[in-house]
């Protein structure tokens, strides 16, 4: 493969990044979406810094007009400043005031766009206290081991709410490097199919099973082959919280790394002294090694979880 430019970067699957070249970035069109999907830390960051350096602007503004403003110390910075806050944010505590037509024009507009500001950062935070989200714990690794005398990929995801997520479904995608007919490299995408899809509730856990059989995408690999084809499992779960009303999704990427060859997961289901059924989620991401007499037969009776 020949090299090529820079680009933009664009995350791609698990430890993966796609460089785009010849796209004009046009930043200001994609800002509002920027800012939605920008951490909570981060949109502060920036709606703090705006704030700050709007403010010094029109500061710096009543300061090129001169002695503008009454009652503030003649070249005052921070009395300036101080002034532009108290317009942006239509405060008027009446202790400083314009006094020229430049400065009253000067406030005027600083109050126009204090106004257009609140407005546009008032719809960000609502925006982003309404956009619905689902909180799944999906496993760290995936296994693959014996499950019914067949070898299979799995994986196991935990609703971390305490709302229950109903109809939910469960999408597993295998993307790979491959190469066609004709001899032209491609990276494709193949479907697995799991043993259960959907699931009526999603309250608690859930453990999603691919059988390795002769059709399976995955029939005939091992670790070493998935590495050399750059192979990624990415993951979909969608459903409708029934406590917001509102469809969530969650998505999880595994790298060839992220699989773990004849391991488990550790059985986290148990029962109290009471009778009640616990789950512990300390050992959620814990996996054993599948002893010798598992992985020549089927599962044991025994084997407690959702699959």
């Amino acid at each position: 493969m020949r090299p090529l430019g820079d680009g933009n970067q664009r995350r791609a699957g698990p430890g993966r990044e796609v460089v785009a070249i010849g796209l004009r970035r046009q930043p200001g069109k994609d800002l509002y979406h920027s800012l939605l999907t920008a951490s909570w830390r981060r949109l502060f960051v920036l709606v703090a810094v705006a704030y700050v350096c709007s403010n010094a602007m029109f500061a710096a503004g009543y300061l090129l007009e001169g002695d503008v403003i009454e009652n503030a110390r003649p070249g005052s910075f921070l009395d300036a400043f101080f002034f532009s806050v108290q317009t942006m944010a239509t405060i008027g505590y009446g202790k400083m005031a314009p006094r020229t037509t430049l400065a009253n024009a000067l406030v005027a507009t600083e109050a126009l766009v204090g106004v257009m500001g609140l407005a546009v950062v008032t719809g960000l935070v609502f925006a982003k206290f309404s956009r619905p989200t689902a909180r799944v714990l999906f496993s760290r690794v995936a296994v693959v081991a014996p499950y019914d005398g067949v070898p299979s990929l799995m994986f196991r995801m935990a609703n971390e709410r305490a709302s229950q997520i109903v109809e939910a479904q469960l999408h597993a995608v295998v993307l790979r490097d491959e190469t066609t007919a004709e001899g032209e490299p491609v990276r494709r995408a193949h479907d697995l199919h799991l043993r259960r899809s959907r699931s009526a509730v999603f309250a608690l856990t859930w453990t999603a099973i691919h059988p390795i059989t002769p059709d399976s995408p995955l029939h005939g690999e091992d670790a070493a082959s998935l590495a050399a084809k750059r192979t990624d499992l990415i993951v979909s779960l969608t459903g409708f919280d029934e406590s917001l009303s509102q469809s969530v999704h969650a998505r999880r990427g595994y790298g060839p790394s992220d699989l773990r060859w004849g391991s488990r997961f550790e059985d986290i289901l148990g029962q109290l002294p009471d009778g009640r059924q616990a789950i512990d989620y300390r050992k959620f991401h814990d996996i054993v090694p599948v002893e010798p007499a598992r992985a020549a037969g089927p599962a044991p009776a025994g084997r407690r979880g959702s699959a």
